[in-house]
């Protein structure tokens, strides 16, 4: 393997030797020393001019190209920043909007529950007043009834016995000493008839 890599050098090598000094010979002028101060003049003016053209021209708007690109990816990182920290506070604000509604919600709900129970126990103190009183208007009608029938009775006792007592003798007898006799046995036997 050397020796073939060797082999193929040294013929290479020849061929090129070879080929040199027959340009030089034969008239290629690029080999030619008389033409090399010329090749050097227009090899300097040519890369001049495209080093001119390359550095004031092309590579200035490349340049300028990517600072440019350079500052937009710069601006879409910032921008995407702010938006994240800006996505961030209103999750924050969301959260905290959140938990401030669950608290007034839990207040309204305690403030409607404690005004429920006073409203409910007003009225209850006002239906306890108005039972009350309607006790009270029951017990004076249920006394005024007990004495007005105390009346009746009294009445109906002294009518029932002087009919008797006309049918028994044949005799009236005077309302007021049998209205006498009934208002001494009610004062000695009410409470046990009545209940008073």
């Amino acid at each position: 393997m050397i020796k073939k890599i060797f082999f193929q050098f040294v013929f290479f090598n020849f061929f090129f030797t070879k080929e040199v000094f027959a340009a030089e010979s034969g008239g290629i002028p690029q080999l030619n020393p008389e033409f090399w101060i010329s090749q050097i003049f227009w090899l300097t003016l040519t890369f001049g001019i495209l080093y001119i053209i390359l550095s004031k021209l092309i590579l200035p708007k490349i340049s300028a190209n990517l600072e440019l690109r350079k500052s937009q990816i710069q601006e879409n990182i910032e921008a995407a920043e702010k938006q994240r920290e800006n996505s961030e506070s209103k999750l924050k604000e969301y959260d905290e909007i959140i938990l401030k509604s669950k608290l007034e919600a839990k207040n309204i709900f305690k403030d409607a529950r404690e005004k429920a129970l006073k409203d409910i126990l007003s009225k209850k103190e006002i239906l306890d007043k108005q039972i009350d009183e309607e006790i009270n208007k029951a017990e004076k009608e249920i006394e005024k009834l007990r004495k007005s029938a105390l009346e009746k009775i009294n009445k109906i006792a002294i009518d029932t016995s002087s009919e008797l007592v006309k049918k028994l003798i044949g005799a009236e007898i005077n309302n007021s000493s049998i209205s006498a006799i009934v208002d001494d046995l009610t004062k000695k036997n009410g409470d046990k008839y009545y209940g008073f």
